[in-house]
């Protein structure tokens, strides 16, 4: 079961430890869950209101999901990343560090969120 630390410059950090079968629940869901205020509009991945830093705690290599099309739409618009950085995560497998809460799924692994971000 993971540990996501979510941390926000004015509140203090929190860690939750996501509950057997939360690797098909969003970190919104989960920071939702929590009572954490992660901002959100439209919660489908259009509006890019939940904008997130991911860090991955694993030493291995990270196992967060790919990009949903969505996300990558609305992190290019948002400047978070360029059509050269999306190629690149394809060929390295490698996820990206800026999310969108509502479309990233947990997976097995220990998160850093960073939420209130820009």
């Amino acid at each position: 079961m993971p540990n996501i630390t979510f941390t926000h410059p004015d509140y203090k950090d929190k860690t939750v430890y996501a509950v057997a079968g939360s690797h098909t629940e969003t970190i919104l869901k989960i920071a939702r869950e929590n009572k954490l205020p992660i901002n959100f509009d439209c919660q489908d991945g259009e509006c890019g209101t939940c904008l997130i830093k991911v860090t991955h705690l694993d030493k291995k290599t990270p196992k967060g999901g790919p990009l949903t099309a969505k996300e990558q739409t609305v992190l290019q618009q948002l400047g978070k990343l360029s059509s050269d950085d999306i190629e690149q995560m394809s060929v390295d497998d490698i996820p990206s560090q800026w999310r969108l809460a509502c479309q990233m799924i947990v997976r097995d692994e220990d998160l850093l969120v960073e939420y209130g971000v820009s």
